[in-house]
């Protein structure tokens, strides 16, 4: 068995929780350092129903390339991960507030926890 790929010490990673992402609603973080976000996540708490959710990233009120996500809900449980890696208008500033957004078109309640991977410059 092969070991996994170590990450590079510049990287760190943030976090925030959104009660609800089948709600119309975001959920927001501080950039601890000036970097650039590398990879962002989200992991649901319990299957979403009645449609899939999509959830994108915003910095400082600027939409960031690459950024929107399907959570898919036909066989969603919890635990569920989904990912992106951001394209452009990625780079943060300390003190740069990150956003996740969700639409909210699926129907359960669902909290949900974000993680953006920020690359120190």
């Amino acid at each position: 068995m092969s070991l996994p790929e170590n990450r590079p010490l510049s990287e760190a990673s943030v976090s925030a929780y959104l009660a609800d992402v089948s709600t119309a609603s975001s959920t927001f973080v501080v950039a601890p350092f000036r970097g650039t976000i590398k990879r962002a996540y989200s992991a649901i708490a319990n299957a979403i129903t009645g449609a899939d959710c999509t959830w994108s990233m915003k910095i400082s009120g600027t939409a960031v390339t690459g950024s929107s996500v399907t959570i898919t809900q036909s066989g969603s449980a919890a635990g569920d991960i989904d990912s992106c890696v951001p394209t452009g208008a990625n780079y943060v500033n300390e003190g740069d507030v990150i956003e996740f957004v969700s639409a909210g078109e699926s129907s359960t309640t669902t909290p949900t926890m974000f993680t953006a991977i920020i690359e120190r410059d």
